[in-house]
């Protein structure tokens, strides 16, 4: 509906944008050079952030700058992971069959990244996403995973995302010897109000339409509701665009934010 009233040819707010047209902050090209990195060397790395504050934007950025000659890039994302299914997860989306037993599950699994290693010349990543979420058992098992040829390699490079209680479970003392594997953390932060801007900006002009149609006090009010979500700004902004083409406005300020924020969001 907006689309047409700005003249978009895409539509700038959503989560499917393309990831050569996400707008990629300083801190989330680092965390992408932290994992590129940790994707070479086969290490464990754990990313942590607040709801909304764009794990699933670098997942998703990482995915598409590994070359899928080099890599094969695994995901898994369930709350209730068993070590079990964390095996058989993750043979299933190799194409392998799966496994009853956990030992047996297991055993299949490093046989399987073995021959990808060795005879594809492939790099396994595994990605497991909502970890925050994970049981004890099933994080202490992610840890015997990374254990092959006597603790001389890993089999694979795991990366653990979640929110911020993720760490905040790692750091107690249960977890020690999880902890002491990690080879690399990235904790990331909330977006700045100049960081805000550049984001909604960035989307605009992936959009490809009108581009000046939030004023700069527009902007801070957004910043300000959306307190460095990106996935708050999406939804703030898109509400706002809308309201806007309803109304026939073409240039959203801080009152149009303001009415959107007190009467449309919870």
């Amino acid at each position: 509906m907006y689309e047409s009233f700005f003249d978009m040819k895409h539509t700038p707010f959503t989560n499917n944008i393309p990831t050569s047209a996400l707008y990629i902050s300083q801190e989330l090209q680092e965390a992408l050079g932290r994992l590129c990195y940790a994707a070479k060397n086969q290490l464990f790395a754990v990313v942590t952030a607040d709801v909304g504050i764009g794990k699933s934007t670098l997942i998703r950025k990482l995915r598409d700058t590994l070359p899928p000659d080099e890599y094969l890039v695994l995901y898994l994302s369930d709350s209730q992971l068993t070590p079990r299914w964390f095996y058989n997860g993750l043979l299933l989306q190799l194409g392998a069959e799966t496994k009853f037993q956990r030992g047996d599950a297991k055993l299949s699994l490093h046989k399987q990244l073995e021959y990808i290693y060795e005879a594809k010349h492939q790099k396994v990543v595994t990605i497991v996403d909502e970890a925050h979420l994970l049981r004890r058992d099933t994080l202490e098992e992610i840890r015997f995973m990374l254990n092959c040829r006597m603790d001389s390699m890993n089999p694979m490079a795991l990366i653990l995302v979640g929110q911020n209680e993720l760490w905040d479970k790692l750091v107690k003392s249960v977890y020690a010897a999880i902890r002491q594997r990690i080879d690399l953390k990235c904790v990331l932060p909330p977006l700045d109000l100049a960081q805000t801007t550049e984001y909604i900006q960035t989307h605009l002009q992936y959009a490809e339409g009108q581009q000046d149609i939030f004023t700069e006090q527009a902007i801070a009010e957004i910043h300000n509701y959306a307190a460095g979500s990106s996935r708050a700004v999406n939804k703030l902004c898109t509400h706002c665009l809308l309201s806007a083409a309803q109304q026939g406005k073409k240039l959203i300020d801080d009152h149009l934010v303001r009415k959107v924020i007190e009467t449309e969001l919870p």
